[in-house]
């Protein structure tokens, strides 16, 4: 190899693509998304259902409380908002 030369590693992540459903039109590019995960206990095998809110960025005026839409990860657009929509379901 020559000198002054190295190679680097670049690391290539997925974005996350979460399905939610709208639980509150926030402001006026804002919703609030409430994604359900589950998961199962180690020892008890039981189905544990855990919830998280996600702010997202939508354009669309569409979307209303209920709806079902599918989120992605992107560039932050403030400290709290950094999903955007990708469609409604």
């Amino acid at each position: 190899m020559e000198k002054g030369k190295t190679k680097q590693k670049v690391k290539i992540s997925k974005k996350k693509r979460l399905q939610g459903l709208v639980s509150k039109l926030s402001s006026l590019n804002t919703i609030k998304v409430e994604v359900e995960n589950k998961s199962k206990h180690k020892k008890y095998k039981k189905v544990i259902k855990t919830h998280k809110e996600y702010l997202v960025h939508c354009i669309d005026k569409e979307i209303k409380i209920g709806d079902m839409v599918i989120i992605e990860e992107g560039r932050p657009m403030s400290s709290s908002k950094c999903f955007y929509l990708v469609k409604k379901i």
